[in-house]
């Protein structure tokens, strides 16, 4: 069954008199509207660079997102009758 679908994402930055960047993710799916949210701190003794402080709030935001739409997945898959996977095995030399 062929699928083409294509959802839109904005991305909003703020930066604050503090030093705090705060990211917010948009995911508009054309019937679900998701938000993921992020934040980064510059510590006193760094120095001040914004574009560090863009990315680490929306890697989070996006980190947010990313673990809100796996677990809308999961639900969905249980709903439609099949069982929850198992926790996941890590990918590792065996020991």
């Amino acid at each position: 069954m062929p699928h083409t679908a294509e959802w839109k994402v904005r991305l909003h930055l703020f930066e604050e008199d503090d030093g705090t960047t705060k990211a917010r993710l948009v995911l508009d799916t054309g019937t679900t509207e998701l938000t993921g949210h992020g934040a980064a701190h510059c510590h006193p003794a760094d120095t001040d660079v914004p574009e560090i402080g863009d990315e680490l709030a929306a890697g989070r935001a996006m980190n947010d997102l990313s673990r809100q739409l796996l677990r809308i997945a999961e639900q969905d898959i249980e709903d439609q009758g099949a069982q929850r996977p198992r926790a996941r095995e890590t990918a590792a030399w065996p020991m």
